[in-house]
């Protein structure tokens, strides 16, 4: 078996002999349903691969579905002129880039289906060959683009570039409204679902099927895809690593699973981790180690998120669903790069809960974070906390606490959001990191305990203090009963009151209770 990993080209794919999971049915059906589409996944989901699948379809190439789901429903095989945009292909970081990129495109269709002297701009260009192509081929055209949003995506970090690529991006995509009657078929991706008042406010007719539970499996794959696939393989997975095939299927759906689109929709897994860890056979962070979410941690950064909601703040649909909001909330774009997914639904509110999808982007984007976030050197991160980890796992809360302290002392870095924030994100991030069971801010009947952490033996339970003392921190452990829910725990309770100070930037003293 040959896997597909990086392969994007659906003849290559066919051709080669690759394994191809059949997702057939699925483009048969938005061809014969509808004419406009859009469909928001993270990055290496398949987006790529579904487009160029697409266009063989729409090419009339009936041989490469030979024993397919959709050999069996199309009959016509009709070819049609193909327009595919691939915005992957630059660097987003001055004007004319995104402008180099439609020049080259339209250059290449226009060699094809002619050009006119008075399309000038790069819409009525578009517009033009889109014209032409239907009434050259006598066929109406289909248009395909590949990621979309990649140019307002990488210049995130400038407003001014944003808007410009915005409102170059907004009027060419404008063209696909006002020549509906020359195109057949259209179909968009990207990362990054549009507002009502972004790129796509002119296109009112495009169909967003991101959260449709009828193509939540599109892009991925399913555990029932595995089974059918992949079993023989998993089997060996199993034996390379001295588990159970049942353990292993366990651990491939811890790691990587769990993305889902909508709510009460099967999980989907994480493709390009999965066909890794099947043709290493070896489990990895593939996915993560791809890519890391620089512009992500700038979002967070620039609008003093508090880490802990990061799986704590409810969110309609209509954040979930704009690109727009993403300047004052950071939570959609790192829902929609695929860091967070739906992991239940309030219907009497509308309001979704998000989560983490698996342990590779939980253990991935809290790693990477914390760096960011706190004093820790980036290569110094693992010695830290295997050490922080030792310290907490047998029991000696004051070396743990000279850690910290030690660790809160360098002052070589900057403040992310306000004083109290970036100690509480640090400690969020420290505790997260150690794969314990943690609670931050964990809510009792007579108050709020701002660290709880369990392990096989102990218990502790922390408030912290912000230019205060660490009398004050433990008199309200005692006089809020924040230990009181573990009074009948067999393990033993290590009360700990902390004090931050803003002048040193570090902890200034603690004081622990048994």
């Amino acid at each position: 078996m040959i896997y597909p990993i990086g392969i994007q080209d659906f003849e290559k794919l066919r051709s080669d002999g690759y394994v191809y999971v059949d997702k057939t049915d699925h483009i048969y059906r938005l061809a014969t349903t509808g004419s406009y589409y859009f469909l928001s996944r993270p990055r290496r989901f398949g987006k790529s691969l579904l487009l160029s699948t697409i266009e063989a379809y729409f090419s009339g190439k009936r041989e490469l579905f030979c024993n397919l789901a959709i050999s069996d429903m199309e009959k016509e095989w009709t070819a049609y002129p193909i327009l595919h945009l691939d915005l992957n292909t630059a660097k987003y970081d001055a004007p004319e880039s995104l402008l180099n990129v439609l020049n080259d495109t339209l250059a290449g269709w226009e060699s094809e289906y002619g050009t006119s002297p008075t399309e000038i701009t790069p819409e009525l260009r578009f517009k033009g060959i889109i014209r032409r192509a239907c009434e050259k081929t006598g066929r109406r055209v289909v248009i395909l683009v590949d990621e979309y949003d990649k140019p307002m995506l990488q210049s995130i970090c400038n407003v001014a570039l944003q808007d410009e690529y915005r409102s170059i991006l907004k009027a060419f995509y404008s063209v696909l409204k006002t020549q509906d009657r020359y195109i057949r078929f259209a179909f968009l991706t990207g990362v990054t679902k549009f507002g009502k008042v972004s790129v796509f406010s002119d296109l009112n007719n495009l169909k967003d099927i991101s959260m449709d539970e009828r193509y939540i499996d599109i892009c991925g794959i399913t555990g029932q895809e595995i089974h059918r696939y992949f079993d023989d393989r998993v089997t060996e997975l199993s034996r390379k690593n001295n588990m159970t095939t049942d353990e292993c299927y366990a651990k491939l759906a811890k790691t990587y699973d769990g993305y889902h689109f909508e709510t009460d929709t099967v999980g989907i897994y994480n493709p390009f981790s999965l066909l890794n860890t099947l043709d290493r056979l070896r489990f990895g962070s593939y996915w993560f180690e791809t890519g890391t979410p620089s512009f992500l941690v700038y979002l967070l950064k620039k609008s003093d998120y508090d880490l802990n909601n990061l799986q704590n703040e409810p969110v309609s649909v209509d954040l979930l669903n704009s690109v727009d909001s993403m300047s004052q909330n950071p939570i959609p774009v790192i829902y929609q790069s695929g860091y967070l997914t739906i992991k239940g639904y309030d219907e009497r509110f509308q309001q979704y809960r998000l989560g983490f999808p698996n342990d590779e982007v939980e253990t991935g984007f809290i790693r990477y974070l914390l760096p960011m976030y706190t004093p820790v050197n980036e290569n110094k991160t693992e010695f830290f906390i295997a050490n922080f980890i030792s310290d907490v796992e047998n029991g000696r809360p004051e070396v743990f606490m000279e850690r910290l302290q030690s660790f809160f002392s360098d002052g070589d870095y900057r403040i992310a959001g306000t004083m109290e924030l970036y100690f509480q994100n640090s400690m969020y991030l420290i505790f997260k990191m150690m794969g314990f069971y943690t609670d931050v801010e964990r809510t009792t009947s007579r108050g709020r305990i701002d660290i709880t952490v369990k392990t096989a033996d102990y218990i502790y339970v922390m408030e912290l203090k912000l230019d205060g003392s660490a009398d004050e921190a433990l008199e309200q452990i005692e006089t809020r009963g924040y230990a009181a829910p573990f009074a009948a725990d067999k393990r033993k309770v290590y009360k700990i009151g902390i004090n931050f100070s803003s002048g040193t930037r570090g902890i200034e003293e603690w004081k622990i209770e048994e």
